[in-house]
């Protein structure tokens, strides 16, 4: 799909060189600037060291290769990763390594042994990466233009250094392009008939297997999961229903009922490039509630459903949207605050609301009606829904209806709620709302273990993906 700039020949040949201190070599190694990232001379006797990455154009659940080269032997480095996210914001990781004997390292076979993130981790410079020192709180980081990549610049230090050091000189650098979107792949804006949200067709002839994609309880319109599961062979279709300017009413309400969510399945599955029995959906957080919803209260028949950290009860959320009607939509209420809870930094905790002991009996959705496989992804960490508790449920009444077969469950310890598609940073905390008042929201989950998770369930949930729409 992507090209590596550095190829396996070009890096052999910069290790055959043969340095001698004349200027038709020198013109050779000042040609290889574009394939290896800056280099810079050390000295006119060896090699300028060299840093690499492949493939440098990649999709964000790839993995890439990052080595360096021509360094001294046995020898302290760090590496150190920039990029600015969409709103400007400069995110960064450091990591520390030393050069074994040939002078070589990589991120792959070598143990960091500080800085962001400890170990053999091959993708931690992605996936440790933190708001740099004195830039906004609460930031969480999310694509809001998936037809740009990540730039993501990642330089060679001398040392064993922090980011709070400052500038140093770079002794090598390359810049890695970070994509949710695969050459090929459609975005269709749509905005018809009620319905808000954003299409991606992927390359080819089709028809193709498909997933409605529903976010949860933060809002707006979020394209890069089906962008990405559009780059996998998925048409994907992320449906806006809170937060968005096209929709009606406030924007801090639910304004949309059963009908607008059932003419979202139905717009995808009559779609000419979409297998028509061949669609599943998949929902974060709240958006699992609108899926399980759906499905048991309309009369949509979906391929299969994936579930991550969602309540499978009609939850007061009052604090932050209001009460869900019968319908689906919102109403106003006070009655959700006596379950919320605040750390000591004043971060509120959702976890609470969600309970299915704090929930009353005839507010649970019958699960026991479902008919098509259902995966369910628990951050066990999670601040900010009772997955574990709602997993427990969902699964005995599925036994007790004689269907444990449709349920799966993957569960990880240390993931707190926002998993994402694989090497996304982690995020403990972020702002919710500025106005009317401050409000953070802890999701929960620890970086490493958290990273683990979303590499495992995105793999195992793109397994079952193709053994429940394409077998």
């Amino acid at each position: 799909m992507f090209r590596p700039h550095v190829s396996v020949k070009a890096i052999g040949w910069l290790g055959h060189i043969k340095m001698k201190p004349d200027f038709t070599t020198w013109r050779k190694l000042a040609g290889l600037q574009q394939l290896t990232g800056k280099v810079r001379w050390m000295s006119n006797t060896r090699p300028a060291p060299v840093l690499t990455a492949a493939p440098v154009r990649a999709l964000v659940d790839e993995q890439i290769i990052i080595r360096g080269h021509f360094l001294p032997p046995r020898c302290p480095v760090t590496v150190h990763a920039r990029m600015h996210c969409d709103e400007g914001a400069l995110w960064e990781s450091i990591a520390h390594y030393n050069t074994d004997e040939r002078g070589t390292f990589s991120l792959t076979r070598d143990l960091s042994v500080g800085g962001s993130y400890l170990g053999c981790e091959p993708m931690g410079l992605f996936w440790s990466m933190q708001p740099a020192p004195g830039g906004r709180e609460g930031l969480r980081l999310r694509k809001k233009n998936v037809e740009s990549p990540y730039m993501v610049h990642v330089s060679l230090l001398e040392g064993h250094v922090s980011a709070s050091e400052g500038q140093r000189s770079e002794l090598a650098a390359v810049t890695a392009e970070r994509w949710y979107i695969a050459p090929g792949v459609k975005r269709i804006e749509i905005n018809q008939n009620g319905l808000v949200g954003t299409l991606f067709i992927p390359p080819g002839p089709g028809p193709f297997p498909a997933m409605l994609d529903l976010w949860g309880m933060g809002g707006g319109l979020q394209e890069y999961r089906s962008s990405l599961l559009a780059s996998r062979g998925y048409a994907s279709f992320s449906l806006a229903y809170l937060g968005h300017k096209d929709l009606p009413g406030p924007l801090n309400r639910i304004n949309v009922g059963d009908s607008y969510f059932k003419a979202a399945f139905l717009l995808l599955q009559d779609h000419p490039q979409v297998v028509s029995d061949r669609v599943g959906i998949i929902g974060l957080s709240f958006g699992c509630y609108f899926m399980l919803r759906m499905v048991t209260k309309t009369e949509v028949k979906p391929s299969c459903l994936v579930c991550i950290n969602g309540p499978v009860g009609d939850v007061d959320t009052s604090y932050v949207v209001s009460l869900l009607k019968s319908d689906g939509r919102t109403e106003e209420s006070d009655s959700s605050q006596k379950f919320l809870n605040f750390d000591d930094e004043g971060c509120i905790i959702f976890k609470d609301v969600t309970l299915p002991a704090n929930i009353p009996p005839d507010k649970f959705l019958k699960v026991e009606k479902l008919d098509c496989p259902l995966m369910y992804i628990v951050g066990e960490d999670d601040l900010s829904s009772a997955s574990i508790e709602n997993a427990d449920l969902i699964e005995e009444r599925l036994r007790s209806a004689g269907k444990s077969l449709l349920f799966t469950r993957l569960s990880y310890p240390g993931a707190g709620h926002l998993i994402e598609p694989p090497y996304s940073p982690s995020t403990r905390a972020s702002m919710w709302s500025v106005k009317p008042k401050k409000l953070l929201v802890k999701w929960g989950g620890h970086p490493a273990p958290h990273a683990a998770a979303q590499e495992d369930a995105w793999k195992k949930m793109l397994d079952y993906l193709e053994k429940n729409l394409r077998s």
